[in-house]
């Protein structure tokens, strides 16, 4: 069934979904000292893809048919390929706190679209109130770097930014195209098949000739990012995202980046700001806020299994 909100198992998942997220951003640091970004990514999607076609091979769930929506299936690989490209790239110019805050302008933009393009997604006056309050608990968290920028900041700081529409669009292309009626497993393995291609490509071509001296802990790293995050979470993410109104699941990303530092504080000896117990609590109200009122009439969901 499609629901018109998020029940106490979908609301458990997410948070998980989201503590698993906040880790892999140390994983991504750490794998950062051996392997250059771009190409970190294409391997874990590569790696992730392989695991998917085996898993699904042995549950007897096809992931090829001539269904029409292998033109859409290229669209999201190739707007997550680019989110991943602006990102990492508008890090280079811009620090990383002020990049938190224009990557978590996602959850806005899935709102938005959803309101426009997902029948029966209707965005309410308190909706928008949570995603606010969200917002400002990120801002909050990360207060170091709202300060006058310099023109290189600008630079980065729109490159995040348009890395956030892709990841919005992307979510809300999924959701409201034929690609939440097929099977979770077939849209996760367009996104990861075409990203592994597009990115393997892209990386010498953009300089990273040569950046690979992985390490154990490098290694370690890959492969939380390719097995649990770009294989399982992603796999659980395309799930919900079929049966539950999308940007209230969105807005659980707000979580994302704080859980990101309680676990870079712990594993990577990070400071933690004295801000963050406040900030907790209005990414919570934020997220209470979105999810109290329902926002569709719950209909059967289709899939091709």
């Amino acid at each position: 069934m499609k629901h018109n909100r998020l029940d106490t198992g979908a609301i458990a998942l997410m948070a998980l979904l989201c503590a698993l997220w906040g880790l892999n951003q140390v994983a991504i640091k750490v794998a950062d000292g051996g392997i250059a970004p771009v190409l970190q990514a294409g391997l874990r999607s590569a790696g992730a893809a392989v695991l998917l076609w085996l898993w699904a091979a042995a549950r007897g769930i096809p992931l090829f048919r001539r269904d029409g929506t292998l033109a859409l299936g290229a669209l999201i690989a190739a707007m997550f390929a680019a989110e991943f490209i602006f990102v990492f790239g508008g890090i280079v110019y811009t620090n990383a706190s002020r990049a938190v805050l224009f990557l978590y302008t996602a959850p806005f933009v899935v709102a938005i679209g959803a309101h426009l393009f997902v029948p029966g997604e209707r965005l309410r006056p308190i909706h928008v109130a949570g995603l606010v309050s969200a917002f400002a608990g990120i801002a909050l968290a990360f207060a170091d770097a709202l300060r006058l920028p310099t023109h290189r900041e600008l630079l980065g700081d729109a490159m995040v930014l348009l890395g956030a529409v892709f990841w919005g669009t992307t979510t809300v292309v999924i959701k409201a195209t034929r690609l939440a009626r097929i099977s979770a497993h077939r849209a996760l393995f367009y996104q990861l098949a075409g990203s592994a291609v597009i990115l393997l490509v892209l990386s010498p071509l953009l300089g990273e000739r040569g950046v690979f001296a992985p390490s154990v802990p490098v290694w370690a790293a890959l492969g939380f990012q390719t097995v649990v995050v770009a294989f399982v979470t992603y796999l659980a993410w395309f799930g919900l995202i079929a049966r539950y109104p999308v940007f209230k699941l969105s807005a659980f990303s707000f979580l994302t980046p704080l859980f990101g530092l309680i676990a870079g504080g712990a594993l990577l000896g990070e400071p933690l700001s004295a801000l963050l117990v406040a900030a907790v609590a209005l990414v919570g109200v934020g997220i209470w806020l979105v999810n109290r009122t329902p926002s569709a009439v719950p209909v059967p969901a289709e899939t091709d299994g």
